[in-house]
């Protein structure tokens, strides 16, 4: 289904020009090396080197885990709009960015010793994201594509079931850190890629860490540097776990504020202060992630549920606020909204169906859009 076509079954105004202009962001910044913000250990000077050196694919979009994620939405929008004046660029983009000499260099950077926390969880979660995308498009590029970035997805993996074991406690904040998006994220992919051992792991880590949580603290949201919900982000995970009527049972103590049949009113929307500040313009992504989490929440729950018509309320006011900060104005918000922009407005992630039929997910977790 095209992205026109999804938008429209939602019941929201779709202009195929901001498809475009999320294209634009990705393709202006994957590419563009400065300025960057590194995480980086080094252990003598000749680790001093510049980013394009450093991970010679993933270089670009001000830091590694945004590029990672804005070669997604080229791959995801190419994918869905095949036929865009942007897919020629996007596919090229791509073609330029996949070689093996840049996985080699990649896996080279993350290999190295002090390094196994690299990026974990947002920039991995990203990483297997990406591979899922490739995975599911039906395009021999995109196949060779999916093939050469295999090893990276290995590796993301493996650090990942390295990691989980150990992870005695959730990580609740609403920055990279928080466990609950990526949780959700590396879970569709396992899922896609046929990763049994890392998906058994997600679901037992998820149901040990978040299944007992009660009365989340809404009201406590947003801190002032947040781009994901804690709350929400938990309860869209726990609907990816849990069948239609458990899930329905479980939010009703992990958030019993959700009204029934309500507007939007009853979860503002976030206020952006200042887009030229790279940390309080956290708060659009924000507005975009809530939207969607709204949504994944809203299609775990059983036909007829109340809830949902206020949770879709919420997504609706959400997503509007959260898309009028997309633009290439600020930098601080153009080298990654544009991947939150595309990932509401296409249905990532959420379950098959969601937004094309009445129907809700019955009898157990449903596949992702896409699959």
């Amino acid at each position: 289904m095209s992205v026109a076509a999804l938008m429209l079954v939602a019941g929201a105004a779709f202009d195929p020009a901001a498809l475009a202009r999320f294209a634009d962001l990705a393709l202006s910044c994957i590419h563009r090396e400065y300025p960057n913000k590194i995480a980086h250990v080094l252990d003598g000077d000749e680790d001093a080197l510049p980013p394009r050196e450093l991970t010679p694919i993933f270089w670009g979009c001000f830091d590694w885990h945004s590029s990672v994620h804005g070669h997604w939405l080229l791959a995801r929008l190419a994918r869905l709009e095949p036929a865009a004046e942007f897919a020629p660029a996007a596919r090229a983009a791509l073609e330029r960015s996949f070689t093996a000499a840049g996985v080699q260099g990649e896996l080279d950077y993350m290999g190295a010793p002090g390094r196994e926390g690299f990026e974990r969880p947002y920039g991995l979660a990203w990483l297997l994201q990406l591979g899922a995308e490739l995975r599911e498009w039906d395009d021999p590029d995109a196949q060779r594509w999916a093939g050469m970035l295999a090893p990276l997805e290995a590796l993301a993996s493996e650090r990942l079931r390295d990691w989980l074991p150990k992870l005695a406690y959730p990580i609740r904040g609403g920055e990279h850190s928080q466990t609950a998006f990526a949780f959700g994220l590396a879970l569709d992919w396992a899922r896609t890629a046929g990763d049994a051992a890392l998906e058994a792991l997600l679901v037992v880590t998820s149901r040990e860490l978040y299944l007992a949580d009660r009365r989340c603290p809404l009201d406590y949201e947003p801190s002032g540097h947040d781009f994901l919900s804690p709350c929400l982000a938990e309860a869209d995970l726990v609907r990816r776990l849990l069948p239609a009527g458990e899930f329905a049972a479980w939010l009703a103590e992990f958030l019993p504020g959700i009204p029934e049949d309500a507007g939007p009113e009853w979860l503002p929307t976030a206020r952006v202060t200042d887009r030229v500040d790279g940390k309080l313009a956290h708060i659009d992504g924000l507005n975009l992630s809530r939207a969607w989490m709204l949504e994944g929440i809203a299609a775990g729950l059983p036909v007829g549920d109340l809830r949902r018509i206020s949770l879709r309320a919420a997504a609706a006011a959400h997503a509007s606020a959260g898309l009028e900060g997309v633009s290439d104005e600020h930098y601080s918000g153009s080298h990654w909204l544009g991947s939150f922009a595309t990932y509401l407005v296409t249905g990532r992630g959420l379950p098959a169906g969601a937004r094309d039929c009445a129907c809700d997910p019955s009898g157990g977790p449903a596949e992702p859009e896409g699959h």
